[in-house]
């Protein structure tokens, strides 16, 4: 990477530094809405599980997480051309293996204690779709560098709502790669098209966990 690649890399990132200081300034805090646990299906049907379907509705991603890992190291059955491509999707499918842990431990007591373990896996998924998309259609190198720093800011997003009541780095972190993934998606092509079948397929997946949510909340979205 030359000089000025570097600099226009180091600008962009102060620009959005920049951004989102301006955006915790000038905007309220978002509390969580307590609304929120309240579901539209809380019945107990069988073995005492409380909110039984919600609960059981999660024992699909932990089977789609497993087969993904499994595919992932299994005789490069992906073709990931690179160890960024391997370390993404081995990040991406964790989190789906994970959210089936979290978001039934956090629908058998809905509270905002227990939504911590719910949303942690999804943000690592999030997270990890987007770096893929980097790696795919912008830079292999800045995506496989983009990985960690995107996991890390989904997880200190969680953290911060955790300990201070307030969503708004979450929502950054949920709602900017619902913006960005469709643009690159569209404008930018794929520098090679081996897993774009993958990758649809793993987009898929992440509108999944939004429809489920959509789905559970009785009153609020957030």
């Amino acid at each position: 990477m030359d000089d000025g690649s570097r600099s226009k890399k180091w600008v962009a990132w102060a620009v959005a530094a920049a951004i989102f200081v301006v955006l915790m300034i000038v905007t309220p805090a978002i509390p969580q809405n307590e609304d929120y646990h309240d579901f539209a299906d809380q019945r107990t049907l069988f073995l005492g599980i409380p909110n039984t379907l919600n609960v059981i509705s999660n024992i699909p991603f932990f089977f789609v997480g497993v087969a993904g890992l499994i595919l992932c190291h299994y005789k490069d059955y992906f073709r990931l051309s690179s160890q960024g491509e391997l370390w993404s999707w081995s990040l991406f499918f964790a989190g789906v293996t994970a959210v089936a842990f979290g978001s039934s431990y956090y629908h058998l007591s809905p509270n905002d204690a227990t939504l911590v373990w719910d949303r942690l896996p999804m943000t690592i998924a999030f997270t990890s779709i987007m770096a893929i998309f980097i790696i795919e259609r912008v830079d292999e190198r800045a995506g496989a560098k983009s990985l960690a720093p995107l996991v890390i800011a989904g997880a200190l997003s969680i953290l911060y709502w955790s300990y201070f009541d307030d969503l708004r780095p979450y929502a950054v972190v949920q709602f900017v790669p619902c913006i960005a993934i469709p643009v690159m998606a569209i404008v930018i092509p794929p520098m090679y098209t081996h897993s774009s079948y993958w990758l649809w397929a793993a987009v898929w997946t992440t509108s999944i966990f939004w429809f489920l949510r959509r789905q559970n909340v009785g009153a609020s979205w957030w």
